[in-house]
């Protein structure tokens, strides 16, 4: 098996070089060779999955000292999971852009990107320790970056690449101190070795570790994943083409946050969990406000990212309980978070996959619009897009019986018996979700055209129907355990059995009916308001609020723009003053000047006349006998 994860691994990286140096100017065959590559890959990744054999084996790469680099594969069910993730999803976005992009001058360069990206997630995915994780956490940035910025021809593309790669360089040099300090704390990054060192767990066997070094590592979440603050290169990431976000920026890239934070969650200790609960429910409340003032379709489906994203940090954190032991209140690290994190991932990339293509075959059939004011009455025009779509839909708001609904309640069972204020906060936003999502489905889909890109939509080819086909029925299957346990064999025990089970929590029923009463309540709402109308309903009935919402979502802009031409921008200036005046001026140019006057000197010492040479003899051999008797010192 070790063998077929290391061809699973290489295979795009081959694909990406065969496109790159044979292929650049043939997109259908760059096309079949990545949709192929990307086939083998799902193929592969169930197979693994399904075998009951796991592994961990590394091999050294380098030695510093005594520093040893390695390349290894940690193959568990975790990673087993987040494989056939990739994998299928993957394929999914792959067959769909062979028609979303069939027409695009560039497809060789964009389909070599998308093996380019699976290469990088895969190393992600079995990286036995966090260097060659951190490693691979670089060329997924590059990937994205390539990515978003395949229109390059656009400048609003390219200022969205440079926004993503360099906010996610804040958020990674935070998390390569992490690693660093973690290394010094351990003598290792290997995460094995890492569970043996603090017995298993960070609250377990009497361990005891700095909050510092979670919380470094987290960084590096808070970027990939988008969390508050560094969220804000997501939404302007929807620059690249629609397949790209569903990849990228909905099912994989941005859940490898998540997936690096259930790889060290052995470090995690209550303090550092606090910090990352907060942080997550914060950041799925924020986005929540700002989309319900999107009109760009895909907007409206990157704030849902950023805020679904956010409850899967906040599962995360929750992950934490008090047991009472005599009297005295015990807070310990466990790995419900983890179990209920990994959950809303899973589902989510099935659901959100889904829109994120679904809103792609609504702007192909609409001719590129992306303004979901300019849309309706496309029920009748693009019916599998409509059905698949709705779906997806019906999934993230939580309808009882689809995939979403049982990894928000999973989530919703563990917070209410946590923390009740964070329980409060994600409840609430889940009525967010179902008023934006339902506004989104009733102005694209319902009432009648309101442009003639609309008036006369119809639908793709079947590459772009039978991957919503295929994510619909796992946004559908993807919540029950049946299909873990009989279709998957039970491959993920390990990370099923770890979600909290919400039929055995004591608040079963409050779980249920919060469940179904903040759907309804968002969803009547968003029906209230938009009928389906022409213009913003919000914006003309609830002015002020729809002015709050939009300063709010500018408002961290505005506060980086603020910062780097008031701060930064300014300390760079006094740097740069500084460095002319002392650096260049004092030190390099001042002893320049100092050597060059012994030199004017010296050279007017040599005038060429043989008198003028004997009495500088003389005047030396003066100054050597005194020195000699002592006369002159120094």
């Amino acid at each position: 098996m070790l063998s077929h994860a290391i061809f699973v691994l290489v295979l795009p990286l081959i694909s990406a070089a065969v496109i790159a140096l044979f292929f650049r100017r043939s997109g259908s065959v760059a096309a079949a060779i990545s949709t192929l590559t990307a086939a083998a890959i799902a193929v592969i990744a169930v197979i693994l999955a399904l075998h009951s054999e796991r592994f961990d084996q590394s091999f050294e790469w380098m030695r510093l000292g005594d520093l040893v680099l390695s390349i290894g594969f940690k193959f568990d069910d975790l990673a087993a999971l987040m494989l056939t993730i990739v994998g299928v999803v993957g394929l999914c976005v792959h067959v769909f852009s062979l028609g979303y992009m069939h027409d695009d001058p560039d497809r060789a360069r964009y389909f070599g990107g998308l093996s380019i990206f699976m290469f990088s997630m895969l190393g992600i995915v079995f990286a036995d320790n966090l260097f060659m994780m951190f490693i691979f956490w670089e060329l997924v940035g590059f990937s994205s970056w390539l990515l978003i910025n395949h229109y390059m021809d656009r400048q609003s593309a390219a200022d969205a690449a440079k926004k993503a790669f360099i906010v996610n360089r804040v958020g990674d040099f935070g998390f390569l101190l992490g690693i660093a300090w973690c290394y010094a704390e351990f003598g290792t990054t290997n995460l094995t070795e890492l569970a043996k060192a603090t017995g298993g767990g960070a609250g377990e066997g009497g361990a005891v570790i700095a909050a510092g070094i979670p919380l470094l590592l987290f960084c590096g979440a808070v970027g990939k994943s988008a969390q508050l603050p560094l969220h804000v290169w997501l939404p302007d990431a929807m620059e690249g083409p629609t397949p790209v976000s569903a990849l990228i920026h909905a099912a994989t890239m941005v859940a490898a946050g998540i997936y690096m934070l259930c790889r060290i969650h052995v470090l995690m200790v209550p303090d550092a969990l606090t910090v990352i609960m907060w942080t997550g429910t914060a950041t799925a409340l924020y986005a929540a406000l700002c989309a319900i003032t999107q009109s760009d379709i895909k907007k409206v489906l990157a704030y849902s990212t950023l805020s679904q994203l956010g409850y899967m940090v906040a599962a995360f954190g929750l992950g934490t309980n008090t047991h009472l032991h005599g009297g005295d209140a015990h807070t310990v690290v466990t790995t419900l978070g983890v179990g209920a994190a990994m959950f809303h991932l899973t589902t989510h990339a099935f659901f959100k996959a889904l829109l994120f293509l679904g809103s792609g075959a609504v702007i192909h059939a609409c001719h590129h619009e992306q303004d979901i004011f300019k849309m309706g009455g496309l029920r009748k025009k693009l019916p599998v897009t409509f059905v698949t779509f709705t779906i997806g839909v019906l999934a993230i708001i939580g309808l009882p019986g689809l995939a979403g609904f049982f990894s928000k309640d999973a989530i919703l069972a563990l917070a209410i018996g946590v923390n009740k204020p964070v329980f409060a906060v994600l409840a609430f936003t889940a009525v967010l979700t179902a008023f934006y999502m339902v506004r989104l489905w009733t102005l694209v889909f319902m009432g009648a055209p309101r442009s003639d890109h609309a008036d006369h939509a119809h639908e793709g080819p079947w590459t772009l129907k039978v991957p919503l086909v295929i994510l619909s029925l796992l946004s559908i299957v993807g919540g029950y355990e049946w299909f873990y346990y009989d279709v998957f064999q039970g491959a993920f025990a390990d990370i099923v059995e770890l979600s909290p089970d919400v039929h055995k929590s004591p608040y079963h029923t409050v779980i249920l009916l919060t469940s179904i009463a903040v759907m309804v309540v968002g969803a009547v709402a968003a029906f209230l308001f938009y009928k389906p109308a022409s213009t913003d309903a919000l914006a003309t009935k609830l002015p002020v609020l729809f002015g709050a919402l939009s300063a709010l979502k500018a408002s961290f802009d505005r506060l980086y723009d603020y910062y780097v031409a008031k701060i930064q921008q300014r300390f760079a200036m006094l740097l740069n003053f500084l460095e002319q005046i002392f650096l260049a001026g004092l030190i390099v140019r001042g002893l320049g000047g100092i050597v060059g006057l012994f030199g004017l000197g010296a050279r007017a010492l040599h005038v060429g006349n043989v008198n003028a040479y004997a009495y500088w003899f003389l005047l030396g051999a003066v100054a050597l006998w005194a020195f000699a008797t002592g006369m002159l010192t120094f």
